[in-house]
């Protein structure tokens, strides 16, 4: 029993030092492809300019996913082992058509109905690969899911947490901090469950985005665009997936039941698009109908700047990980219960806290005036 957990401990000592190497190495590589990313979208004027219902007043150059998936695969071509077998070849394959759908989405802007198509083609790929949600694990009372739920949940799964992440990038550093908190939570806990090799995708995806971060806190050099974020809400959503496989099977699992867990990785950016569906289609308008009514604007709106908003939601962000991390032992159902409570109260507060500093609001809270 002693060797047994030895060679565990060695293992994952192994695996994070691996990933600290993707890690740096895809920082590295990021920090230094921006700068001539953001020349080079300046010089061919690929600008995303301001409109109606944009936080930005100036344009700002674009398409900065391009230097994330650089950064992000370099780092994996280094470092990681993987086999050629069937599930990776069919990510990167996924991760390339996906690039090239957010590249032309920023320079064509293509209507919602061709890149749903392709995202579901995409992972479709991915669930045929053997990559899927299996089971509940009891939550709702739904243990093992016939092969056909398991596709189709699986797809799903991907595409909605895709498109969440591709719609919460609406302010400066909010969805990559949000992304950059996840991938590392996926990192760490796909290391513990003994699958370090996909765990190398979470943490080279992870330095990219801090080396992007540095240029896109508020006031934003660089956006990542749609390039950025599809890849983004991609790489979350099919690690999330993955964790929940493993830690299953696990001999050690790092929770004892994934699925709500797997779901407080995603938590806000999945219900804040389910919100804002809702909201527009209760008010008789189509859910893909553009407006200023996600959490970043329940700030932005009430006057706060980019960065007390990121920095808020982030910090929402944390406490529902780590609320389900600390009731891991409890009935799903319960947790799940608990974590949307966390986000309804998390929502009035941020609404509300306009009136709270009405007459005394500090000046780094507020938008700067032009």
């Amino acid at each position: 029993m002693n060797s047994h957990q030895s060679l565990i401990d060695v293992t994952i000592l192994t695996g994070f030092k691996s990933a600290m190497l993707c890690f740096i190495s895809a920082f590295v590589m990021a920090l230094l492809v921006i700068p001539p990313v953001i020349s080079f979208i300046k010089k061919n004027k690929l600008l995303d300019k301001p409109n109606a219902r944009k936080e930005h007043t100036t344009p700002v150059p674009t398409m900065g996913g391009i230097a994330i998936a650089i950064g992000m695969l370099v780092s994996l071509a280094i470092w990681c082992p993987f086999p050629k077998t069937t599930a990776p070849i069919s990510f990167f394959f996924a991760l390339i058509g996906l690039i090239i759908l957010g590249i032309y989405d920023d320079l064509k802007d293509l209507s919602a109905k061709y890149k749903f198509v392709v995202q579901f083609a995409l992972a479709a790929l991915i669930s045929i690969a053997g990559l899927r949600i299996n089971s509940f694990e009891g939550l709702l009372g739904l243990e093992q899911l016939p092969i056909q739920g398991q596709h189709l949940l699986t797809v799903m799964a991907i595409v909605g947490i895709t498109n969440a992440f591709n719609l919460i990038d609406g302010i400066d550093g909010l969805a990559g901090s949000l992304g950059f908190m996840s991938l590392m939570v996926l990192g760490i806990f796909l290391t513990l469950a003994g699958d370090a090799n996909t765990a190398l995708i979470a943490f080279a995806l992870a330095g990219s985005l801090m080396a992007f971060l540095y240029f896109n806190l508020n006031p934003a050099r660089i956006f990542m665009g749609d390039t950025g974020s599809l890849l983004l809400g991609f790489v979350v959503g099919v690690l999330s997936v993955r964790f929940m496989q493993v830690n299953a099977v696990s001999a050690n699992p790092v929770v004892p039941f994934s699925p709500v867990f797997s779901l407080s990785i995603v938590f806000i950016p999945v219900f804040d698009t389910l919100r804002v569906f809702a909201t527009r289609m209760w008010n008789g308008r189509s859910p893909f109908h553009a407006d200023k009514t996600h959490i970043h604007h329940l700030l932005t709106n009430q006057g706060f700047n980019h960065a007390f908003a990121a920095r808020s939601i982030c910090f929402l962000h944390a406490l529902i990980l780590l609320t389900a991390y600390w009731m891991k032992n409890v009935k799903q159902e319960i947790v799940l219960l608990v974590l949307l409570c966390i986000m309804l109260i998390g929502l009035a507060v941020l609404k509300n806290l306009g009136t709270a500093f009405k007459n005394k609001r500090l000046s780094i809270f507020q938008k700067p005036t032009l």
